[in-house]
């Protein structure tokens, strides 16, 4: 599945609303018994607020180990596209749902708001979308107002849109395929799966997007973590930035030529491919081993790559990618014997 999505024409339509508590801490239940709509001037806002989170996020679809006749999410979502009118009670559906899901103890309670968005730009169609967010914390906030023809200050507690915790955004694209769904989940607790894989029941689209992402985290996470402990830091940095390095020069990634090249020595190409096969466990997700880089991607992993000597004398050295290159040309370690330490030289022509 492939997609380009665009909210510029979007609106906000009508919402359903529930309070999700916990069951295992005998929490209620509520839900709304009519749909909210708005005037146009507060859609406009709502609309903003409840799409901003969803941006640059990556792209998943829905999943069901058997079919997506059988997925709860898939089959409210496709009622509510086939007839809008079945928002609020399938929107009903969606949060007894959440609420049958949220009994792990560390999941807190809070507000839903599933909200039908109309005029969402799917490669160029424009289509409907369904934003399902949860707010597990209510922010305080000040108003003035008009009191017996005085002002008198009140305090409310309210949804911030910025603080809130978890979204799903469903697009009316892709339906075979289990739609396009983006997510996010910005306090997991101590469930780190209930959102996505519990409650949204979705997983990554393996396009080349995501297999250059996830081979870029990868093999920086192996330079940090993957390495014997006793590996300088500007060893970790180069093998960091060789990896970078061959993702960014070539248009077809391939994993055994990317390890004589980048790894060369036999036993850290064992140590990387103990590590794959750890981090794709944890992931939940086999990579490919061949796929075509995504330069996008690859530019913007290269970017994030942790180029950093932090010390425990309180200094913290950064170095741009064009540095980490020639590291070896610029930068000597040593050990002053008289005072029983490590030290860093930083040879360089000026200061700029």
């Amino acid at each position: 599945m492939s997609l380009t999505i665009n909210f510029r024409k979007a609106k906000l339509s009508a919402m359903s609303l529930a309070k999700i508590g916990n069951p295992t801490r005998d929490e209620p239940f509520q839900s709304s018994k009519s749909l909210c709509r708005f005037e146009d001037e507060e859609s406009e806002l709502l609309t903003h607020c409840f799409l901003k989170s969803f941006r640059s996020l990556e792209l998943h679809q829905l999943h069901h180990h058997t079919s997506l006749d059988d997925h709860e999410l898939f089959k409210y979502a496709a009622a509510i596209f086939a007839d809008n009118d079945n928002l609020l009670s399938n929107g009903e559906k969606i949060a007894r749902h959440l609420h049958s899901k949220s009994n792990h103890p560390n999941i807190k309670s809070g507000d839903l708001c599933v909200a039908l968005i109309d005029d969402v730009e799917a490669t160029g169609n424009e289509v409907q979308a369904i934003s399902i967010v949860k707010s597990e914390s209510k922010v305080p906030f000040l108003q003035i107002s008009e009191k017996d023809g005085d002002l008198v200050l009140t305090t409310e507690q309210g949804i911030y849109p910025d603080k809130i915790d978890k979204g799903c955004l469903i697009v009316n694209h892709g339906r075979a395929d289990g739609f396009a769904v983006y997510l996010f989940d910005k306090n997991s607790g101590g469930n780190t799966h209930f959102w996505v894989r519990d409650f949204v029941g979705a997983k990554p689209v393996t396009n080349d997007d995501y297999l250059t992402r996830r081979y870029s985290e990868l093999c920086t996470q192996f330079a940090e973590k993957g390495l014997p402990e006793e590996t300088l830091q500007e060893e970790r940095m180069d093998v960091a930035s060789r990896a970078m390095s061959y993702i960014n020069d070539n248009d077809e990634f391939k994993l055994e030529e990317f390890e004589k090249n980048v790894l060369e020595e036999p036993e850290k190409i064992a140590q990387f491919e103990a590590f794959k096969i750890d981090y794709e466990e944890e992931n939940q997700q086999e990579l490919k081993e061949e796929f075509t880089v995504s330069k996008k991607e690859a530019e913007k992993a290269e970017k994030k790559m942790k180029s950093r000597l932090k010390l425990d004398v309180g200094v913290d050295i950064r170095f741009s990618p064009g540095f980490i290159h020639k590291a070896k040309d610029f930068m000597e370690r040593g050990t002053d014997e008289e005072r029983g330490m490590e030290f860093v030289k930083i040879y360089f022509y000026k200061e700029e």
